[in-house]
């Protein structure tokens, strides 16, 4: 049938597998910088600031790397994310533009 959606199957494991561990640990480097320059006290933050925000890298990392799987094809799990970096990236270089 014409209008009847992919199933998800376990053959694209690869793919989304290799889109979440890569574009996955982009992505999680992109939000922790966000939140470092966002999040309470900016990026002047005592040491314990800095540490929270190096170790934010590792919970996001694993959401991602996690939920990467509900994509229906390896092909849309790379798109995705990499417009997640691409958007997530750009806001970063934005923030530090105009913070600086």
């Amino acid at each position: 049938m014409s209008g009847e959606r992919e199933r998800l199957q376990s053959r694209h494991w690869f793919g989304k597998g290799s889109a979440g561990l890569l574009l996955g640990f982009g992505l999680a480097l992109a939000l922790s910088g966000l939140f470092a320059w966002w999040g309470p006290g900016a990026v002047d933050g005592d040491g314990g600031r800095i540490q929270f925000v190096m170790w934010l890298i590792a919970p996001l990392w694993c959401a991602v790397f996690s939920l990467v799987f509900l994509f229906r094809s390896s092909a849309r799990a790379w798109l995705w994310l990499g417009l997640a970096n691409a958007l997530a990236f750009g806001a970063l270089a934005l923030t530090r533009a105009a913070m600086v």
